[in-house]
């Protein structure tokens, strides 16, 4: 049976975790009363913590729908920046998928089993499904072994008193009931792990799946992470896997290791102070179903990040900017739930926090981020908006709304147009290098496609560059007739230009000065709106652009 909480736990953080745990686990959404059946919270109680969660940006709400935001990342990134390893092992990680072809997984344990930090996954057709956040068993998987390997008697001992269930409810030490096939097999693949240095998965966790795994130590000798490296069985058996990789694999693990020995300099983040709204508003502006203690101590949790791994009582009050006692209160509730661990009066998040809809979040797409936004947009300008990614020379649709209008502009995701003459083409064109873009236009064949179409290369250069400069592009009857259309960038955390973002009209709607003073302040509001999203969903996980 789980502990009662402390007495001091903040009961309304406590449920505001069980909501969030159950829209996991539903896959990151679900009806207001499947929550209040998975919770077993009153009805009433449920809508208010939707309502607060939805107002910090960490859920949104549509009818009786709720589904997570890709701003809960918030609190996954906490942790993962905290923990350093993906930033500093990643990149290594992804040259070593790339080397192999193969996908490579980094994983830390967790108490109930491992889970994933970083992946880097290959395009197949029968492609991995591991998320970010996921948590497998360790017993089934090669990660699982390597890290087994380090255990002492008293860990298994643990382990055999901790859950796993005989045939009549009680634990195996309770019912007398000796190991497991299943668990005396693991023991022996820890054993063999201990031995060789790597541990291998053959099918334990799927059939076809098999994999090969390898630890990375901190300069102080412990086990910090595992390296797998998973392929198919129509690619390698587990034999063939490790004949293949593990060379490649030692030698990635040894330059992982020697990072973790550079001394790196770290700069801490600037801990985001998400309370600051939450404690200066009234509670006439937050709204009656506003829970005040629920933002608090979910805002705990962001305290923490890069360059601050470990933080005592004092600093976290000082970067959410909450009082001693309350942080206290929602450390200790946080602590009591598994998601913070203390020692030597210094708390530290744990692995848990990752499953704080991370899994769900982790496998967002860019349409996914940006349609939410986009809806709004139509809602304000009352035309249709889109979404597109430059493919080769052409733009592909892969987002759109449309509005309601007997005369609309009628476009499907997937449509193709050529670069050049439409507002969202060169938007992205203006974003590429300028040596790219002259060479892009060099080998485009410009067609006139209508009697508006600019075609002359030099023409063309010099509005990229506009573009460029200025931030947006307005493309008046040059790829159809009686077609206006506005378009500005999306860009990442890097400033890349990923996506362009438009607003499509028929001409009679609106003058071209109309368009600029109307359309543009709120089409560049909902593109900043879809970057903040897609820099707290990206920080750590790849946002794929379709």
């Amino acid at each position: 049976m789980p502990a009662a909480p402390p007495a001091d736990a903040v009961a309304p953080l406590m449920r505001g975790i069980a909501v969030l745990r159950a829209l996991g686990d539903a896959g990151g959404r679900t009806d207001l009363s499947d929550l209040v059946r998975s919770t077993g919270l009153a009805r009433s109680t449920a809508d208010r913590v939707a309502a607060t969660l939805a107002r910090m940006g960490y859920v949104r709400l549509r009818g009786h729908e709720v589904r997570l935001a890709p701003r809960l990342m918030e609190l996954a990134n906490a942790y993962l920046a905290a923990l350093s390893l993906p930033g500093r092992l990643g990149p290594l990680a992804e040259r070593l998928a790339d080397e192999l072809d193969e996908s490579v997984s980094l994983a830390v344990p967790d108490r109930d089993g491992i889970r994933f930090v970083h992946q880097t996954t290959r395009r197949r057709a029968m492609s991995l499904t591991f998320r970010i956040g996921d948590l497998l068993p360790y017993e089934r998987t090669a990660a699982g072994a390597v890290f087994a390997a380090g255990w002492t008697g008293d860990a298994w001992a643990a382990r055999s008193g901790n859950g796993r269930r005989g045939e009549h409810g009680g634990t195996a030490a309770e019912s007398g009931v000796g190991e497991s096939p299943d668990e005396e097999a693991f023991r022996l693949r820890a054993a063999h792990s201990r031995e060789a240095g790597w541990a291998v998965d053959d099918q334990l966790i799927e059939p076809g799946l098999v994999a090969i795994a390898v630890p990375v130590h901190e300069p102080g000798g412990s086990v910090v992470c595992a390296v797998s490296v998973v392929s198919h069985t129509s690619r390698h058996t587990a034999d063939s896997l490790g004949r293949a990789v593990l060379p490649v694999l030692r030698e990635t693990v040894a330059a992982m290791e020697e990072e973790l020995r550079r001394d790196r300099p770290v700069t801490a983040e600037h801990a985001p102070n998400g309370l600051a709204h939450w404690t200066t508003a009234s509670k006439q502006e937050l709204g009656a179903e506003f829970v005040e203690s629920l933002a608090r101590g979910l805002t705990v949790i962001t305290a923490f990040g890069e360059g601050r791994p470990e933080l005592p009582l004092a600093a976290v009050a000082e970067a959410t900017g909450l009082a001693r006692a309350t942080a206290r209160r929602a450390l200790i509730t946080l602590e009591h739930l598994g998601y913070v661990a203390s020692g030597d009066r210094m708390f530290r998040l744990t692995p848990l926090v990752l499953s704080l809809g991370c899994p769900a979040l982790s496998r967002t797409t860019l349409p996914d981020i940006a349609v939410p936004h986009m809806a709004e947009l139509v809602r304000r300008v009352h035309d249709s908006a889109s979404l597109a990614v430059l493919d080769g020379d052409d733009i592909r649709y892969t987002a759109r709304v449309a509005t309601e209008r007997i005369m609309s502009v009628n476009i499907t995701i997937g449509t193709r147009f050529p670069a050049y003459a439409a507002s969202m083409g060169r938007v992205l064109l203006a974003g590429l290098p300028a040596g790219e873009r002259e060479v892009r236009l060099a080998r485009t064949e410009l067609r006139p496609l209508t009697s508006h179409t600019v075609t002359d290369p030099a023409r063309l250069l010099g509005l990229l560059g506009r573009v460029r400069d200025e931030g947006f592009a307005l493309v008046d009857e040059e790829l159809e007739d009686g077609l206006r259309s506005l378009a500005v960038p999306v860009r990442d955390h890097t400033g890349r230009t990923v996506a362009a973002l438009n607003v499509a009209m028929h001409t009679a709607r609106r003058t071209t000065d109309e368009c600029l003073a109307e359309v543009l302040p709120p089409l560049r509001a909902t593109a900043a709106a879809i970057e903040s999203d897609l820099h707290v969903a990206g920080r750590f996980a790849r946002v794929p652009e379709v």
